[in-house]
């Protein structure tokens, strides 16, 4: 009976803290030692549930700590001082044996406790012989409970073994190539690094050791060899054959040759990745914009981490909540790639804008990495990606062309470049687009935008003037944002300042009712007798909300601007997500609908988009 002994002990021991004037305690009954071996997946915790004099009960929990089950464990450890295991260990536990070391390593047994479930655990539990003092030189599958590698053994001159596997050696349609390496040394595997072509693709240091390879465009069509490289925590290497695979997918559909624009920014939140259908969208829409993306994401190429946390995305699959970060399935991730695919090949482009207001009011910019953005992109298989710069804070000089300059001109120019840099090096097909602020382009002294001749006092005039005069080459179109500029913004005036030194492609903005920074409402048509050009470049600061509807707006991009211009609407979801347009508005269908009739983008312009649940 080992529970009468455990309180003799307790009532002894308190009777001699008494008698040296302290306060009796009663002595832990759960002294618990965490052990963690993160690199290894898996993190062990023990505790004594019961002592007894001259014995102990141990339990040690082994959590997994992946999204993966992992099969096979063992659990090494010496004691302090003179203890020993009674027994074999029961629970989880199989079979406990003692080295010639002293150390001790339990087993699972072979009904079911070899694996431990993705993100659960198992206990193991023993019977202890001595007084727990400690434990000491802790492995779990050969990794440091404390330090997570492999023990150090000076000696130890002995290579791992490795192997490499490939899921498929020809991969036809968009997916994944499942690469899985086997590896084991005589001491423990420290972690297992994948190549491809002979640069590093990934490294897993959780056994089972695999990577996934994503691929989503036939711009990505070749032959990959792959190797698998092996390493113990005394740095001996080893490296596996290599095994090939062939990618085949069939023809991207090609960039449009030319033709107007309508561009749809499509927000993530409140949405599910089931929405982004041919069924839910109209083919009017020649663009959509998925939005937003962190500009500081750390997305890994192959992760297919689409989640708001990681990518920036918002859906209710991937969102963060007040109960913590939903993650994407491998399942919904695919079907996101799918219904991307599915709306290209229907003849709408799918591109990834990053930032928006709310990414872009901290420093996240300061730390855009055009390398992760463009492995997002390339994972999700998008055309191309939007900057949504909408950094606050940048003051320009408002001097004539040749001395006019931003404070922030170097952070916009810096995001441009190094994102152009890394399509090129990579040989991508993938565009890039910025979304222009609507003043972006004004208030440089001697031009018909010259503060005074147009809106007074914008915060943000200019910021974007010297970024598409200097880069725009490297920009396949401009999204103007024409709206949220207040009473006298007149969106025509906005597009003639960036048409002034910007020959490309420009998409005007249009922004579906109420308007986030107070804006006109825009309405559907024009009032009797309007003329879409009139009372434009006056010189006067005119207030020019009669001019805001579709009718005027579309009417003077198709008989000003260039061939290749159109439309964009902020965004398609916004009376779903939002609320509806006040009355006498225009709603995001009837002003799609009325941007494809004046454009003439199809010869179906009655589809629309159908009422579908906020999440």
């Amino acid at each position: 009976m080992r529970q009468p002994r455990k309180f003799l002990v307790t009532a002894l021991v308190g009777a001699l803290a008494a008698s040296c004037g302290e306060e009796p305690q009663e002595p832990a009954t759960l002294q618990s030692l965490q052990l963690a071996a993160s690199a290894a997946g898996l993190k062990a915790t023990f505790a004594t549930s019961s002592k007894w004099d001259g014995g102990f009960n141990g339990v040690f929990t082994i959590q997994n700590t992946t999204s993966s089950p992992i099969t096979d464990w063992a659990l090494k450890f010496k004691f302090n001082g003179t203890v020993s295991v009674r027994g074999a260990p029961w629970g989880a536990g199989g079979s406990a044996s003692q080295g010639s070391d002293g150390s001790w390593t339990f087993l699972p047994n072979a009904w079911g406790g070899n694996v431990v479930p993705a993100l659960g655990s198992v206990t193991v539990t023993f019977e202890g012989a001595g007084t727990y003092s400690g434990l000491s030189a802790c492995t779990i599958n050969g990794y440091s409970c404390d330090g997570g590698l492999p023990p150090t053994d000076p000696n130890d001159k002995t290579a791992p073994t490795v192997s490499l596997s490939a899921s498929t050696t020809r991969l036809t349609s968009a997916g994944s190539v499942v690469l899985t390496a086997p590896a084991s040394d005589n001491v423990g595997v420290a972690r297992v690094e994948f190549y491809k072509n002979g640069t590093l693709l990934s490294t897993d240091t959780t056994s089972p050791y695999s990577v996934s390879d994503g691929f989503s465009s036939s711009a990505q069509n070749g032959t990959y060899s792959y190797t698998a490289k092996a390493f113990d925590g005394a740095g001996n290497s080893a490296t596996s054959s290599a095994a090939g695979v062939t990618v085949a997918l069939p023809q991207d559909p090609p960039l449009p040759p030319g033709g107007r624009m309508y561009i749809g920014y499509a927000s993530s939140w409140n949405t599910s990745i089931e929405d982004l259908t041919p069924a839910n969208i109209p083919s009017y829409y020649t663009h959509l914009n998925l939005s937003f993306v962190r500009p500081n994401t750390a997305y890994q190429k192959g992760s297919f981490a689409f989640d708001q946390e990681v990518a920036g995305l918002e859906f209710f699959e991937g969102a963060t909540t007040n109960t913590g970060q939903k993650k994407f399935t491998p399942a919904q991730s695919q079907t996101l790639i799918n219904n991307i695919r599915a709306l290209r090949t229907r003849g709408t482009q799918v591109w990834l804008s990053v930032g928006g207001w709310s990414y872009s009011q901290g420093t996240q910019w300061e730390s855009f990495n055009a390398a992760r953005v463009v492995d997002l992109a390339q994972d999700l298989g998008a055309d191309g990606i939007d900057i949504d710069w909408e950094s606050s804070g940048s003051s320009c000089n408002k001097l004539e062309a040749a001395q006019f300059s931003c404070s922030k001109d170097g952070e916009i120019a810096g995001i441009i470049t190094s994102l152009d840099s890394t399509i090129r090096s990579r040989g991508l097909k993938l565009g890039i687009s910025i979304a222009g602020w609507s003043t972006g382009a004004y208030y440089v002294k001697g031009t018909p935008f010259e503060e005074g001749k147009v809106q007074w006092g914008s915060p943000f005039g200019g910021t974007m003037y010297s970024v598409v005069k200097n880069h725009g080459s490297k920009l396949h179109h401009i999204n103007l944002m024409s709206y949220d500029g207040g009473e006298y913004y007149d969106p025509r005036e906005g597009y003639e300042s960036y048409r002034a030194i910007y020959s490309g492609p420009i998409a005007m903005g249009l922004e579906i009712a109420p308007e986030g920074a107070g804006g006109a409402t825009l309405r559907l048509n024009a009032d009797p007798g309007t003329v879409y050009d009139a009372e434009m470049l006056t010189g006067q600061n005119n207030m020019a909300t009669k001019y805001y509807n579709v009718e005027t707006l579309a009417t003077y991009m198709k008989n000003k601007g260039k061939a290749t211009d159109g439309m964009m609407v902020w965004q398609i979801w916004k009376e779903r997500v939002h609320m509806a347009p006040p009355a006498g508005a225009a709603s995001v269908n009837s002003a799609g609908q009325k941007v494809c009739q004046i454009l003439g983008i199809t010869s179906n312009c009655n589809q629309s988009i159908p009422t579908l649940p906020k999440y």
